[in-house]
Parts: structure tokens; sequence; C-alpha cells
């Protein structure tokens, strides 16, 4: 059995820090079960505490001991997530807001999108510290209060009024936002606003609009939920394009796969 536990995000971390959770199942996750994760436009850090953790994506592979910590760049491409031993599990999540991920990893996001790196190998020695005190703590949700102080140790108070007014509007039009509007609006061309995007959250603007778009579509079809296809995307057409895209595959063979592992994460 499979369930999903959210705790409480530090005051501090809110509007950096979208979510934090703890993943447990209490059996091997069934073969039938797809263990596809679409993408959601969030970053992420991940801790297995109960069993191994890998990841694969196209042209990628990693795989995530006990009590190691993983950082996930942001992805527009579906993965493969799955336990290392066919045995029960656990996990710990830690999913940044957009505008977050780089206000605790000073570096160029655009070298982590679409990838899987063990901490250790994007921060060095640092991690090890950090890494330490969540093997020696026992307790999940107490590992969780543990990542979180790291994270507030490690925050960074420079602001990006630009970045993260593109951002707020991206996501508040739920994608529909046009970027020659973020240009008028900002006074800074497209190709400036996909460098500044590159470096701060990895993809482009208007990468990002068409993740969150699909994100806003799959959260109503993953519960068989009316898709507001035209309020969305130009045509039906452009709606299966997208969903093939992040999914794999179109959303009529989709439906009619087992996927209850992403589905939780939206429950």
């Amino acid at each position: 059995m499979m369930s999903l536990q959210h705790i409480p995000i530090h005051p501090a971390l809110k509007g950096y820090v979208e979510k934090v959770w703890i993943f447990r199942s209490s059996e091997k996750i069934a073969d039938e079960d797809m263990k596809l994760v679409v993408p959601n436009g969030l970053p992420k850090l991940v801790v297995p505490f109960c069993n191994g953790l890998s990841g694969t994506m196209p042209g990628w592979k990693h795989m995530s001991k006990e009590n190691s910590i993983t950082l996930i760049g942001i992805c527009d491409v579906p993965s493969i997530v799955d336990v290392q031993d066919d045995a029960e599990s656990g996990t710990i999540g830690v999913e940044f807001t957009p505008m977050g991920i780089s206000r605790f990893f000073n570096i160029r996001q655009a070298d982590i999108h679409n990838r899987i790196y063990a901490l250790i190998d994007v921060v060095g020695k640092k991690a090890l510290e950090i890494e330490e005190q969540i093997t020696d703590e026992p307790s999940p949700e107490k590992k969780a209060i543990l990542l979180q102080h790291y994270l507030l140790k490690i925050f960074n108070n420079g602001r990006d009024p630009i970045f993260e007014y593109c951002v707020s509007r991206i996501r508040s039009s739920k994608g529909m936002v046009q970027i020659k509007h973020l240009e008028r609006e900002t006074g800074y061309s497209s190709r400036w606003l996909t460098a500044k995007f590159d470096e701060k959250l990895g993809i482009s603007p208007k990468n990002l609009c068409s993740v969150v778009r699909f994100h806003t579509a799959y959260q109503a079809f993953s519960f068989n939920q009316p898709i507001d296809v035209y309020g969305l995307y130009y045509d039906q057409s452009h709606f299966i394009r997208e969903f093939k895209r992040f999914t794999g595959m179109p959303p009529g063979k989709f439906e009619k796969q087992v996927n209850d592992f992403d589905k939780i994460f939206y429950r």
C-alpha cells in the first residue's frame, strides 16, 4: 500500500519550497504500474530512507542509495522511478518552486536540466554533514526537518525581481501568458529572458509555459475530470502533441495504463 504524508514547510522557506513530503510503500510497487513521473515544473531533492531509488529519463539514469541526497533539476521529459530491491520503500521529497531552486544552489540551472545528481557531486563535501545527520536520525519526519534546516542554512537572500516576476506571471496564468507580453511588461528581450531562465531555472520561459500548462491539464486528466482543452491549447491536436511530449504516449493510450505511483502525488 502506498501513502503520501505532507510535512509542514518552515515559514522562512515558503515561496521557495512548494512541498515537503514522505512517500511510503509497505510492499513492492506492482510490476504493472508504469512508475512514470511526468514533469510538474518543480526541481527536487529526494532522500530514500528505506530502500534505494533509481531514476531514469532519456539519456540519463541515476541510483540513489539509502539516506543519500539527490538533486533533480527541472524536467520537461517523463521519467521512470523504481526501487532498488523488491521490498518496502520510503522517500523524503522537497519540491522547489521555479523561482526557488537558484536561491539554494548557486549553479547554472541549465546544467542540471533533465538530470539527476548526487548532491555531493554538485556542492562537494559540504553535503556530507547533512547526509550524516540524516543517516543517524531514525525518524523520517525528523529527517525531513533536518533537511529543511539545511536549506535554511544555505539559503541565498539575493533576489532577482525580473525573473521572479516572469515566473509568477507564467504560473498565475497557468502557462498562458505570451512571451511577447513578458517582453513588453519587463522591457527585456526574449533572448535576455531566456538566458536569465537558463541561469536561474534551467529552461526557457516558453518551455516553462508548456510545462505549467500541461501540469494543469494533467491534474484534471488524473482524476477523470473535464480538461479545458480549448482554454489551454490551440486545438485538440495541440493538446495531444503536448501530452505525448510529456508522458511519452497519447492520452487515449495513457489512460489505459496503470500509473498509481504518480497519481498519489496529485491526491
